[in-house]
């Protein structure tokens, strides 16, 4: 199964932020997705990123790290960054580890941002 077939990542626009919306596995063999992804997302006025992590299914510790990637990406950009809580187990892991600490989290891509 190629990375393209266990994630996409749909960039769309939201109330002044670009939304990527993720859908299905975040591992090491799909989270090349997510960088050029955000490297190639036109942000425009955009003044935050959210990344919606309700269809991520599976993520491991590289998906993690790809996470912090893009929002260290965005916020050098000066702009905000947030996710979305995902799946049960994307949530336990960045529990267990307290990267959840780190990130801001919102229930849906277009609640308001601190």
């Amino acid at each position: 199964m190629s990375s393209d077939e266990r994630l996409r990542v749909d960039a769309r626009p939201g109330r002044e932020r670009l939304i990527l919306e993720l859908q299905g596995e975040l591992d090491m063999a799909s989270s090349e997705l997510l960088d050029r992804a955000l490297a190639g997302a036109d942000l425009g006025d955009s003044q935050a990123v959210v990344l919606d992590l309700h269809g991520v299914t599976f993520a491991d510790s590289t998906g993690l790290k790809a996470i912090f990637r893009a929002r260290k990406a965005v916020r050098d950009s000066g702009r905000r960054f947030a996710v979305t809580q995902g799946s049960r187990q994307l949530q336990r892991l960045l529990s267990l580890t307290r990267l959840d600490e780190h990130l801001q989290t919102i229930q849906t891509p277009d609640d308001a941002l601190d």
